[in-house]
């Protein structure tokens, strides 16, 4: 799972879409594509930014939501967390020094 997120954030135009999302949460794809452009200048397919989309929420970062016949896309930091918690929270198990037993 972890290797899916930093797949997902290894690409900078990704990374703005989440900026975006956490900016602005719950945004169908023609909602960001329209910010990448006037904020960014990314002037992407719509097709382009699907996929980039797809593998946010193959990472778990994006999840979608339909409404109607609309599909929203909400921001999900949760395996953020999760990676964040490895190392800046670990578990008392794993706090003893190397060579320790």
């Amino acid at each position: 799972m972890a290797e899916d997120v930093f797949k997902a954030l290894a690409d900078p135009t990704r990374r703005r879409i989440l900026d975006e999302l956490a900016e602005r949460n719950g945004q169908t794809l023609f909602e960001i594509c329209a910010r990448l452009v006037t904020k960014h200048g990314l002037s992407l397919s719509r097709q382009a930014i699907s996929q980039h989309l797809a593998v946010l929420e193959g990472a778990g970062l994006v999840v979608p939501r339909r409404q109607g016949r609309y599909k929203f896309h909400d921001l999900n930091t949760g395996p953020l967390e999760h990676i964040v918690s490895r190392w800046l929270k670990p578990d008392a198990s794993e706090s003893t020094p190397c060579g320790s037993t």
